[in-house]
């Protein structure tokens, strides 16, 4: 579509869409599919090293912070990249990217299951995320592209489901595979959904991509990686280093210019890798502060939930992963049903419901939750913030790649993809020190009446309620120790119920937003007009 026209609805975006040129049912179910195992790969990726800390650090004789860079660079790579590479799909055409992205995905994971110190790891998570990157803005893009409008909400209610639930799911076999095997075996599933994938994709997806008369925007690109990576190192390091550390600072201040330095360049370019006017309409805006929130509250809670299933229920990594399932399976049914509920009462109502669902379970965990109450005081709240991230989800999703041509989709799917990753790191950022500082402001209290406790002792125990935890096992048990692992427990509560009125604090923004801002209805797409781009699919 020609972006010299950026002040249109995206009603009449959308009517300019063109719609799928593969007509066998048989086939798109195939790619559907394909796409799903390539997401599922890259998903189970970012999250499967985090049960393995403890190993690693082990095998490498590396610290902390090194082992969380091998983390977290993959999600800085990955969130960095979506946008450029998700624009080179749409121009270079999205098969061979997809191949080469499951090509170069694979080879970083076999690389880093064999790798012999923290800087080949370290760099073959960069890798990995470089590979990730151009995977998963190419799935969605493949399905917006191929699936006739009738069929594309449940088509991306599929990806959609897959996309928030296979964290979880790849978690809980991370940690299955940690328990009975290596960790060095966490590395298996996804090489071998890649090759799955790699083979399915050979066979079954078509090729599109956009024909443009304008040159690639190298500046737009070059400002984009920038500005994500300062904005999400700041998320990332800021808990860690500070967020008045002069390292921290400069990465915002960076990252704070290259985005103004974006905003301002796509402005004056015919042909914008993203047209940032496009996020006046309904459609864009509402989607996207929605998946930042929803994404970021999710992230926030699986902060707080793990906490508390492994320090105050004692549970092991994968039972305290397994407990999260409920979660999961609902997110990722209610995603496919989603478009159904959006097709009878409208999309703005289905998030709106969703939101109010995903609000309600927050509060649920912030008033029943309890050392005594144990799994159950929690579930009722993890169930209907299933559902309600659920409903939100797929129709927040859609809003996005609907407001941008089906020439776009691989930038409308980068960006969606680049909302989660923002929403995800800013909600364990905030989330997470809501609840570090909500526990070191209620365990000052009790520690005074946990008698025998030195100077020492709680200087350990308001680090965190492992630490509080590790420091009692030390003592050797009895009386003592277990007062300050209750006053931990209690302490952590006490957390966690200021961590989940902040959610609920921010869904219920969210909702009067998506009230007032949400989109109106789903338009139906009609040809695309003859001065639009020509998409080329075989």
């Amino acid at each position: 579509m020609s972006t010299n026209r950026p002040t249109k609805p995206p009603a009449q975006v959308s009517a300019e869409r063109t719609s799928a040129g593969i007509d066998d049912p048989r086939r798109r179910r195939a790619i559907l599919i394909t796409v799903c195992i390539a997401l599922m790969a890259v998903i189970a990726s970012v999250s499967g090293l985090n049960v393995a800390q403890p190993d690693m650090a082990v095998a490498f004789d590396a610290s902390q912070p090194t082992i969380l860079w091998i983390i977290n660079s993959y999600t800085l790579s990955l969130a960095a990249l979506l946008l450029p590479l998700g624009a080179v799909g749409d121009r270079w055409g999205r098969k061979p990217v997809l191949i080469a992205g499951l090509i170069v995905f694979g080879v970083a994971g076999a690389v880093a299951a064999l790798a012999t110190s923290a800087e080949i790891m370290l760099a073959a998570r960069v890798l990995s995320g470089v590979g990730a990157a151009m995977i998963m803005p190419v799935t969605l893009a493949v399905i917006t592209s191929t699936f006739p409008a009738e069929e594309r909400g449940r088509a991306i209610g599929v990806w959609t489901g897959v996309a928030g639930g296979g964290g979880i799911l790849g978690m809980f076999l991370s940690a299955a595979l940690v328990d009975v095997a290596n960790w060095r075996w966490l590395f298996l599933l996804p090489i071998a959904l890649v090759l799955v994938a790699l083979v399915m994709t050979v066979r079954t997806v078509p090729d599109s991509r956009e024909d443009s008369k304008h040159s690639f925007d190298a500046v737009g690109a070059v400002t984009s990686v920038v500005a994500v990576v300062g904005l999400i190192f700041v998320l990332q390091e800021g808990p860690e280093r500070g967020w008045t550390a002069p390292v921290t600072l400069l990465s915002l201040l960076t990252g704070v210019l290259a985005a103004v330095g974006f905003v301002a360049w796509e402005l004056r370019r015919p042909a914008p890798l993203l047209d940032v006017r496009l996020f006046r309409e309904r459609g864009l805006a509402s989607g996207s502060v929605a998946l930042l929130a929803v994404f970021g509250v999710q992230a926030g809670i699986f902060v707080v939930l793990f906490p508390f299933l492994q320090a105050v229920l004692g549970w092991s990594g994968l039972l305290s992963t397994l407990a999260l399932m409920p979660m999961a399976v609902l997110m990722m049914m209610t995603s496919g049903l989603a478009p159904r509920v959006a097709e009878r009462v409208g999309s703005r109502s289905t998030m709106a419901c969703g939101i109010l669902l995903g609000g309600a379970g927050l509060a649920l965990m912030a008033t029943l939750v309890s050392v005594g109450g144990g799994y159950l005081s929690v579930l009722p709240g993890m169930l209907a913030m299933g559902i309600g991230m659920g409903l939100t989800m797929t129709p927040a999703t859609e809003a996005i790649t609907g407001a941008l041509p089906r020439e776009r989709q691989g930038v409308a799917s980068a960006l969606n993809d680049v909302t989660r990753e923002f929403g995800t790191a800013l909600g364990v950022a905030l989330l997470g020190a809501l609840l570090s500082s909500g526990y070191r402001g209620a365990i000052d209290g009790r520690l005074e009446a946990v008698p025998e406790t030195t100077a020492d002792t709680a200087g350990i125990a308001r680090e965190g309620i492992a630490n509080a935890v590790e420091v009692a096992d030390k003592a050797g048990g009895g009386p003592h120790a277990q007062a300050l692992i209750r006053a931990a427990q209690e302490s952590f509560v006490d957390g966690w119920q200021q961590a989940m009125w902040a959610g609920v604090a921010v869904m219920a923004l969210l909702f009067v937003y998506v009230l007032t801002r949400g989109p109106r209805r789903p338009q139906p797409p009609t040809p695309a007009r003859e001065t639009e781009p020509a998409v080329t699919t075989t």
